[in-house]
């Protein structure tokens, strides 16, 4: 079943590459509860089919930096990215990408977060497993406020100007 307006996220875990250790974060990969990191928070998660594919890097995430500065003035606390790839390839992407820290670069390894979510996409028949489907929404202390889910493999939905347009 996917995940529309309304719903409370699933459980699940994230992983996320710490590039400076500090209090509670080793230096490295450590998972965090989506439980635990949405509460009090309004955040704008986008997903990619993959970190470091043509769209995603060259439009998705330049999108969501862009538009950063305008998102938080809308109210948007954290700002992640989430992939069906494990942390260090997700940590790689974002030094490659210069979030320095203005995107959270979320990993799914497993896509168990993403199956949970009813957004999976199976590209095993094109040698890339299961990934997720290409989409962003808006959480608000958990709760999905908005949701854009792109048709197929398009993009012109889930970028950042259309959510800005939307909050």
């Amino acid at each position: 079943m996917t995940i529309k307006t309304g719903d409370t996220l699933p459980e699940g875990t994230l992983t996320e590459f710490i590039e400076v250790e500090q209090q509670g974060c080793s230096l490295g990969p450590n998972a965090f509860k989506v439980s635990d990191l949405v509460k009090g928070k309004k955040i704008a998660i986008f997903a990619v089919p993959g970190a470091f594919t043509p769209t995603c890097s060259a439009q998705h995430v330049p999108g969501f930096l862009e538009h950063f500065d305008a998102l938080k003035a809308k109210g948007i606390d954290e700002i992640w990215c989430v992939a069906v790839n494990d942390a260090f390839v997700m940590g790689a992407w974002g030094r490659d990408q210069k979030v320095n820290g203005r995107i959270r670069m979320m990993a799914d390894g497993s896509g168990l977060w993403t199956r949970a979510l009813g957004l999976e996409l199976d590209l095993v028949d094109r040698g890339l497993g299961v990934r997720s489907q290409r989409y962003s929404m808006v959480v608000d202390n958990g709760v999905v406020t908005l949701l854009n889910l792109e048709n197929g493999g398009g993009y012109s939905v889930s970028d950042a100007a259309t959510l800005l347009q939307q909050l």
